[in-house]
């Protein structure tokens, strides 16, 4: 029996990998708004013992959400 087959132009599950991938990044996006958030709550103490700078905290809250 001869078997032919045709070429698929795109796989079926491509949008659903673009749709995740969109989702992926609005998950990034809000983690970095809740973490920085939670950094600018904080106080000297709480600093010092994670290891940052005030400096450090000031230039993380300065970013943007999408960096």
């Amino acid at each position: 029996m001869d078997r032919t087959h045709d070429p698929l132009s795109r796989p079926a599950h491509s949008t659903d990998l673009n749709w995740l991938s969109i989702y992926s990044v609005l998950r990034h996006w809000q983690r970095n708004r809740r973490t920085r958030r939670q950094l600018a709550l904080l106080n000297d103490q709480q600093l010092a013992d994670a290891g940052i700078s005030a400096a450090q905290r000031e230039q993380e809250l300065a970013k943007p959400f999408w960096r």
